[in-house]
């Protein structure tokens, strides 16, 4: 038995190191700073081999490099880690997720609604809750809590409307609330032709995992906003494809 436990003890501490590793990847997705963590991991993984190597002067080394390095990676680190705990905060456990046939008419009139308003030329915007909650931003807009449809999605919409300037929240395939307020993205290198649409929805997904669409009142062009990530120039088949493929594979990660 203590034969058994000392030959499986290094493999069971190196599958652990790499399960915390994959979760700590995943607390930090969609981070600008992706790069300069997976540098940090590697350093890590090194300080573990030098440890169990037993090279005591790269150990001694590592050891007074890291011990100085954990305020510089909290300073640098600090937004990240601060949306990272947001999130885990605002995962979703009891609630079902919608069928895929309810994704598709999810879809389908939201993309129908947006097609309508990009000829009218009239702006838009649409977040759509996934993994993380947007019950904290609805609460900035008006409740609606109404049956999605395409129909309704235009006359909140068009101008004049009270509900008009700000974000639609859908919720659980329902319109839970219009005129809703979300964070300003602070990116830098974001092109001067994206406007306050543009730069709130970047922000709302720098801190959420929700779809967002938006129509561009200026171009009239619809794009799709996840992870930090903007989609432009699709078709509607490609939209409603790309959407609906981030929404059904994102539900192994929930």
């Amino acid at each position: 038995m203590i034969v058994f436990l000392f030959l499986w003890s290094p493999i069971f501490e190196v599958l652990s190191l790499l399960f915390v590793i994959y979760h700590i990847m995943l607390f930090f997705e969609g981070s600008g700073t992706i790069q300069l963590l997976r540098g940090i991991v590697f350093l890590l993984f090194a300080f573990y081999l030098f440890q169990k190597l037993d090279f005591m002067v790269l150990d001694w080394l590592m050891t007074k490099l890291l011990a100085v390095s954990v305020l510089a990676i909290l300073i640098i680190f600090n937004p990240e880690i601060r949306q990272g705990l947001a999130r885990l905060g605002q995962k979703h456990v009891f609630i079902t997720p919608l069928k895929e046939e309810e994704i598709d008419v999810m879809f389908h009139e939201i993309i129908k609604s947006m097609e309508n308003l990009s000829k009218e030329k009239f702006g838009a915007m649409i977040a759509v809750e996934k993994n993380d909650s947007l019950s904290g931003y609805t609460k900035s807009g008006e409740a609606v809590d109404g049956r999605l449809s395409c129909d309704l999605l235009q006359a909140i919409f068009t101008p004049n409307n009270p509900l008009h300037d700000g974000s639609v929240i859908i919720q659980q395939g329902r319109i839970a609330a219009a005129a809703c307020i979300f964070p300003i993205s602070q990116k830098q290198d974001l092109s001067r032709i994206f406007g306050m649409r543009h730069r709130a929805a970047l922000g709302l997904s720098e801190e959420t995992d929700a779809l967002i669409f938006i129509v561009s009142e200026e171009r009239q062009d619809i794009s799709l906003v996840y992870r930090g990530r903007l989609y432009k120039d699709l078709s509607d088949e490609e939209l409603f494809a790309k959407a609906k493929d981030i929404m059904l594979k994102e539900r192994a990660h929930a």
